[in-house]
């Protein structure tokens, strides 16, 4: 594998401090000096940010070996973060953020984890996660955990940093690393991305291995990387993508396998056909996204209006049906598999861990979503293969690729999500609108979000979706929006937007 820098200087942690720009690593530096200077701003970081539930203790030992090798990989030096419910070997638990997985100590690598190794990668840590990736309440806090705790938003420490995949999002944004791996259900990927100001890609559901990965949905999980531009996703992605036969999804991943970054073009966009998806647009980014527009037109886009798509509510309603039941299924094959250290070896364990605990598990909030998943019937119930069917149709036959079609396009795009809404530990999650990336992971199709700008401060993203296979395409068209568009926000780490310059003045009585 070719070398490939994904940035150009080692990161200078005695001049960078919170609000600065995030550090640079540099592939032709030593790992063990990208390695230290991760760990120290995730030392001096994270007590704010609380983004990172452990740093690996073998860190430095994996750099040093590194750099006593021959071989440079395309990744080689570069400090990575996984998410907690993705396996490693060494002395960390994978606890997917509950306590009762605290014990889940398994000695072994994801595949994935094994790929980054391979390509020169350090796995630094793990990074903080919404508890059991979101699927435990409908009333949970994003980027809470009985593990990790709270993870902030580091734009605004007050505000929420989406999830599921929170801490990977918001130590990218700080600047603690330049990579994270994340997962992705539904939005769990895309979401905090796009909310930390930062670029994260869910790739086509069968692209990269799931084994030894917390599950939720056979149907709709996969991971992807997390990075700060289009160019070192798409590194990570090359890194991670492939078979595995242990997981049957991926049985044609080799034949989409490539050198992502090599296909990146500035001129991507040129002549391309662009669906814009009117019906998700709205809850305060619509300035933020007609700049978006403009900057595709002046790529040589052209770009045709969507308004609506029949059967979303429909699709929605099926969706839940599928995640209940496979998160059942899925989840008691993964718990069989673990160490005889962890006592939870089924859902129904889980429920009555949370119950015994409730105390620390569930003050915050219920576990009324795995209730309702272990009620189900199983995967030959007629229900569940009905709802999957006609997800799936709604989603991916008469979804997308109905919408590029009928309207001759190669890919559709509106806003991520609406900008970062306050941590709420009252009443939860108080999300004031979303975008269309369920079509994309219901379909299980590939989905990019790059920063187009912000509102009132805290970052928005611009969604790229595409029909199954179209990874590299998809990348490069972002690519070349990212590249025209240069709309990164910096991170301030401040206590709270409402104390940014652009809002405190607004919120005094007037002078009298």
């Amino acid at each position: 594998m070719r070398l490939v820098l994904f940035s150009t200087a080692l990161l200078a942690v005695a001049t960078a401090g919170p609000g600065l720009a995030a550090p640079a690593f540099s592939s032709s530096a030593k790992a063990e000096s990208n390695t230290k200077a991760a760990l120290q701003r995730i030392k001096k970081l994270n007590p704010k940010v609380n983004a990172v539930i452990a740093t690996d203790p073998t860190a430095l030992q994996q750099a040093r070996a590194l750099d006593r090798g021959d071989r440079r990989g395309a990744l080689f030096g570069m400090p990575v973060l996984i998410k907690d419910n993705i396996e490693s070997i060494g002395p960390l638990p994978t606890t997917a953020g509950s306590l009762a997985l605290s014990q889940n100590i398994t000695n072994r690598d994801a595949p994935l984890v094994s790929r980054l190794r391979q390509a020169g990668a350090v796995i630094v840590g793990k990074a903080n996660l919404s508890e059991w990736a979101n699927i435990r309440s409908n009333s949970s806090i994003s980027g809470w955990s009985a593990v990790g705790g709270q993870t902030r938003n580091p734009h605004a420490l007050n505000r929420n940093p989406c999830g599921s995949s929170s801490g990977s999002g918001a130590a990218v944004a700080a600047g603690m690393v330049p990579a994270a791996i994340g997962t992705e259900t539904d939005g769990s990927i895309t979401c905090p991305a796009a909310i930390n100001g930062i670029v994260g890609f869910k790739p086509t559901v069968g692209l990269v291995s799931r084994t030894h990965i917390v599950p939720i949905s056979h149907s709709q999980d996969t991971a992807g990387p997390m990075t700060r531009t289009v160019r070192e996703t798409a590194l990570v992605l090359s890194a991670i993508a492939g078979s595995d036969p242990a997981d049957p999804a991926t049985a044609e991943a080799d034949k989409h396998v490539g050198d992502f970054a090599a296909t990146l073009s500035d001129t991507s966009l040129r002549g391309k056909r662009i669906g814009v998806l009117r019906f998700a647009t709205g809850f305060g980014t619509n300035a933020a996204f007609d700049a978006a527009l403009e900057t595709l037109r002046r790529e040589g886009a052209i770009l045709v209006d969507i308004d609506k798509l029949d059967g979303r509510q429909e699709m929605g309603e099926n969706e839940f049906k599928v995640l209940l039941a496979e998160l059942k299924a899925d989840l008691n094959a993964y718990l069989a598999t673990t160490p005889a250290s962890v006592r939870t070896r089924t859902l129904a364990d889980v429920i009555a861990f949370n119950k015994a605990n409730a105390a620390t598990e569930l003050a915050l909030f219920g576990q009324e979503t795995f209730e309702q998943a272990e009620a189900t019937k199983g995967l030959d119930d007629p229900d569940y293969k009905k709802a999957r069917a006609t997800s799936f149709r709604l989603a991916g036959p008469e979804g997308i690729d109905r919408l590029l079609r009928e309207n001759n396009v190669v890919a559709l795009i509106g806003p991520t999500m609406p900008a970062s809404w306050p941590i709420d530990a009252v009443h939860g999650d108080q999300i004031s609108g979303g975008g269309a990336g369920s079509l994309a992971a219901v379909a299980g199709y590939p989905h990019l979000t790059v920063p187009m700008g912000s509102v009132k401060g805290l970052p928005v993203g611009l969604s790229f979706m595409g029909p199954k296979w179209s990874d590299a395409m998809i990348l490069s068209l972002g690519y070349d929006f990212e590249q025209a568009s240069k709309k990164l926000v910096e991170p301030r780490v401040l206590p709270s937007i409402e104390e940014s310059p652009e809002i405190a003045p607004h919120l005094r009585p007037a002078a009298r």
